[in-house]
């Protein structure tokens, strides 16, 4: 085993005095080609070209001397750490720090970056990034090959974004460049990159805590109807009750992307927007895109109003995760079945109705839960009843899907 391993982050700037020191001592250098140039890599030194982390780890872990990793910005920041520290490779790890490239771009760009996101794209989480871009209003990405800003850009189809892109920091080849996500796939880029996504509702300014701040929200969820303008009555399938029922069938959360059919009042949409979603609202009544425009507005969220009728509008849609579908019957259930979403949450009226969808999700192979939610208001001054709600909830688990 290694005797001592230790990682060293590098910004572009001279080595400090004890990444040199380290360096000197080094028997096992494993970095970047970049890195494996640097004239403080003494000769003597086996050099192991860095792909694969955990290749690296098992190699470091059977060298006998001193081991030195050298990783862009810092290391501990989704970096090398995590992996070389992981028990089965038994590393004693230590770490020379370096300037974040996030820290370095959000610099370059003059920006403040303790509201930001901040995620990393690779091929297998690029729709993940993407939704977190949809759904934020400043986030930073960490690209990679196959992952970049053209990608980012042509995935977000759409959707209007600003991108600040920021080549190969710290070095002679850095460049800072400004575009809109539309115009990103029309050019080429350098790795490494980091790209920064602005657009929408200006975060708020927290000045406690790092990202979203929550504080910001309105307290609890499945808001009454006041909550969303109250000068609309909300649909059959909107009702606080129904809601909260449907946010925890759903379950929204960073990363997804959540389809809202029929959204009616915009009320479950910007709800699940507060849980870190991206969503994509969709109305046949231009009303009641309007009327989603400003809930969406006013509880500063990023929500996409999509005006047309389902199920043809939905072919044109990106993957969703989970989907509420709140109109439009078993026609627009099976066309969004087809699409494969983890969850599916749908009401119905009537006894048969519920039958006729339950049996269209069963069919689609999903496995299906439906309950008789009845609601009844009542005024505790005389307890008299105000309201009563009556509806059967499905709700489809494709558990192929299931995380």
């Amino acid at each position: 085993m290694a005797d001592r391993v230790t990682v060293i982050g590098w910004d572009g700037s001279p080595l400090t005095t004890a990444a040199r020191s380290a360096l000197n001592a080094a028997t096992l250098v494993a970095g970047a080609a970049h890195h494996l140039a640097l004239p403080e890599v003494p000769p003597t030194a086996e050099r192991i070209r860095l792909g694969s982390v955990a290749l690296a780890a098992r190699r470091i872990a059977a060298h006998r001397g001193t081991a030195v990793v050298i990783a862009d910005g810092d290391p501990g920041f989704f970096g090398v750490v995590r992996t070389l520290r992981a028990p089965e490779f038994g590393l004693e790890v230590e770490v020379v720090p370096a300037v974040s490239a996030v820290a370095q771009a959000f610099a370059r760009a003059g920006m403040p970056w303790d509201d930001a996101q901040v995620v990393v794209a690779h091929r297998r989480t690029l729709r993940r990034a993407v939704n977190v871009c949809r759904a934020h209003s400043k986030v930073a990405v960490l690209t990679s090959p196959g992952a970049g800003p053209a990608e980012l850009g042509l995935l977000l189809d759409g959707v209007h974004r600003t991108f600040v892109i920021c080549e190969e920091l710290g070095t002679e080849r850095e460049q800072v460049s400004v575009v809109t996500s539309d115009k990103a796939a029309d050019h080429s880029w350098r790795d490494p990159n980091v790209v920064i996504v602005i657009g929408g509702p200006a975060a708020h300014d927290s000045g406690w805590i790092a990202g979203r701040d929550p504080g910001t929200d309105p307290r609890g969820w499945a808001l009454p109807a006041a909550a969303y303008g109250g000068e609309h009555e909300l649909g059959e399938g909107e009702t606080d009750r129904i809601r909260a029922a449907q946010l925890a069938r759903l379950g929204p959360r960073v990363g997804d992307l959540v389809w809202d059919i029929g959204c009616g009042s915009g009320a479950f949409a910007a709800e699940a927007a507060r849980f870190g979603a991206a969503v994509i609202a969709v109305d046949r009544d231009p009303d009641a895109c309007a009327r989603a425009t400003a809930v969406a507005r006013r509880f500063g969220v990023q929500a996409h109003i999509v005006h047309g009728i389902a199920p043809h509008v939905l072919e044109s849609l990106p993957e969703p995760d989970v989907v509420r579908v709140g109109g439009g019957g078993a026609a627009v259930v099976s066309a969004v079945a087809d699409r494969r979403p983890e969850r599916i949450v749908t009401h119905a009226p009537t006894r048969d109705a519920a039958e006729l969808l339950g049996r269209n999700l069963s069919e689609h192979g999903y496995a299906v839960e439906c309950a008789l939610l009845q609601s009844v208001e009542l005024d505790t001054r005389v307890w008299t009843e105000r309201k009563r709600t009556v509806v059967f909830l499905l709700s489809g688990l494709l558990l192929d899907r299931t995380a």
